[in-house]
């Protein structure tokens, strides 16, 4: 008896640990758009449609370097100096696309915000992750001259999708072995993956068991999600989140076994120790049109995308300079 009260108390703790977040979600009625927001859902439809309205991977070379020329481009466009990463995969050469704006009093501090930007066979990828692509130029685009005290760099990786997700082929793995070559000190990683899905149907949201138990059955929010050493992390992001965000979200810090909880950029940080985690609308638990030929721009919620990006912007300011 006194070992299964334990264990239970245990288990208590463990669900407690994992769940229990700082300050409270968005309620209510969203607000109107505020006209910066109107123009970033503008820019956001526009990045989709560039980048996800046909598959892009390396099994269709020529689209994906079309997805990579248009990211150097417009990254170019907003006046920074884009650095790229180039690999061999297969018989053909990819690259990982990089931005940043350089810190001060804690320039060797570094904050990445990423995504990828290869689609999932047979699939043109608007949602996953065109969304979160176009979520990165954002963010870059207002951020740029922002003088942070840590440095700000913005990534899109390629290669995450089968048959490379958790490989030392990921471009993000590229990315992070690199990083630790070079003695780089990344402080956080944020991977945003599949962010513009949202649904106010009762029901529409599902989610990997136990988590159920604690968060809402509606699919409306944007959820933060860590593993357990990232949880620090988690709990000051998402905080710094809802400072400046109209707009519902969830938070968790969970063991990396439960399904969903490492499918993306951020594992290949986490593989090195550095706190990462993921921004994400649950993808497969609530998106049905995840990895199939209807995930097209047409199916992204860009007015709440905007307001998921307000949210990033603020707290990425904050944590830049702490």
């Amino acid at each position: 008896m006194i070992f299964w009260l334990i264990l239970a108390a245990a288990t208590a703790w463990l669900l407690w640990y994992m769940v229990a977040v700082p300050g409270a979600s968005y309620r209510g009625a969203l607000k109107p758009l505020t006209p910066d927001e109107k123009q970033i859902a503008g820019n956001l439809r526009k990045h989709v449609a560039a980048i996800a309205s046909r598959e892009h991977n390396v099994f269709k070379p020529a689209e994906l370097e079309a997805a990579a020329q248009y990211l150097e481009k417009t990254l170019a466009g907003l006046g920074y100096a884009v650095a790229t990463q180039r690999f061999p995969s297969g018989q053909l050469e990819v690259r990982n696309i990089e931005v940043e704006v350089k810190g001060s009093a804690r320039a060797s501090e570094i904050v990445i915000v990423g995504a990828h930007y290869d689609s999932v066979l047979g699939a043109p990828g608007a949602n996953d992750n065109g969304s979160g692509v176009a979520a990165v130029i954002e963010l870059a685009r207002l951020l740029r001259g922002s003088g942070p005290a840590r440095t700000l760099r913005f990534v899109t990786f390629v290669n995450e999708e089968p048959p490379f997700s958790h490989s030392d082929a990921m471009g993000s793995r590229h990315y992070t072995r690199r990083a630790r070559e070079r003695g780089e000190n990344i402080v956080a990683m944020f991977s945003l993956e599949t962010i513009g899905y949202y649904s106010d149907a009762p029901g529409s949201q599902r989610y990997p068991f136990p988590l159920g138990l604690f968060f809402p059955s509606t699919g409306n929010f944007v959820a933060f999600v860590s593993n357990l050493s990232s949880r620090a992390l988690l709990h000051e992001a998402l905080a710094f989140f809802r400072r400046h965000a109209g707009f519902p979200s969830e938070g968790v810090a969970a063991p990396a076994f439960i399904p969903g909880v490492d499918w993306s950029d951020h594992w290949s940080f986490w593989q090195e120790g550095w706190p990462a985690l993921m921004v994400t609308d649950t993808a497969p638990y609530r998106y049905f049109h995840y990895h199939t030929g209807e995930d097209t721009p047409d199916k992204v919620d860009y007015e709440r995308l905007a307001r998921v990006v307000t949210g990033l912007h603020g707290m990425l300011r904050e944590l830049a300079t702490p």
